[in-house]
């Protein structure tokens, strides 16, 4: 794991995307987080206007309970400022359900796939307030497989403010941390107060499953992008 921190969200977002635009002219397979901090990152990679016509774009995870048509999924969003900002072609872009009755068949069917092409060689994180990598909570297995899981109350009372509380998804859907450690390069941001606690876990606490993000300490090729006030107490 490499750190590297800047005075502000933007100047890390920036860099990230110096890094990230390299990476994405090489790869085939990538996967994207959901989530705002990102955002700016993804929106960077389109002012770019990469050649990416053979990136098949992978979803990391999705919230269970919300409708497939809302704009808030992660599926949704990252339709809009992943594939189509980045003229990815519509049919190289894995989506997952957020429908409770399929989800657990599509992401199983969504890192089947991920194995037979070869594996990722991207992934872009965000960091959970608790650690968590995709949805995989606290507690998760380094050899944790696809799955949807039961959320801790943080993560529902994070996902009510992100739907405005017109939805609180209490389970998601994940791929598991095998496929995400296995990613040959792996892109994190994680900005602000709010993960202040999950980035000290990250870097400094054991590789036990209680912060999962931790298990990225012994990855060959994962860059850390952070701005000063998430590392204030490190």
């Amino acid at each position: 794991m490499k750190i590297q921190v800047f005075p502000d969200p933007r100047q890390a977002t920036l860099a990230a995307a110096d890094h990230l635009a390299g990476l994405l002219l090489r790869a085939h397979n990538v996967m994207v987080a959901g989530g705002n901090t990102p955002l700016g990152l993804y929106a960077e990679i389109e002012r770019r206007r990469l050649p990416l016509p053979d990136l098949r774009v992978f979803v990391l995870d999705e919230y269970v309970g919300a409708p497939l048509d809302d704009p808030r999924t992660c599926s949704n969003l990252l339709r809009r400022t992943v594939q189509q900002a980045w003229r990815v072609p519509a049919d190289r872009f894995h989506s997952l359900s957020s429908l409770e009755q399929d989800a657990l068949q599509s992401v199983v069917r969504h890192e089947k796939l991920v194995e037979e092409l070869g594996g990722l060689d991207v992934i872009v994180l965000g960091l959970g307030p608790n650690g968590h990598l995709g949805f995989n909570e606290p507690g998760s297995l380094r050899d944790s497989s696809a799955r949807v899981l039961d959320l801790t109350p943080e993560s529902i009372e994070a996902n009510r403010r992100w739907f405005n509380g017109e939805h609180a998804p209490a389970k998601g859907a994940t791929v598991g941390l095998k496929t995400i450690l296995g990613a040959r390069h792996v892109v994190l941001l994680a900005f602000g107060d709010a993960k202040v606690r999950a980035v000290q876990a990250m870097v400094n606490g054991p590789q036990d499953g209680s912060c999962p993000a931790a298990y990225l300490q012994a990855h060959g090729d994962a860059k850390v992008f952070l701005d000063e006030m998430a590392l204030r107490e490190l």
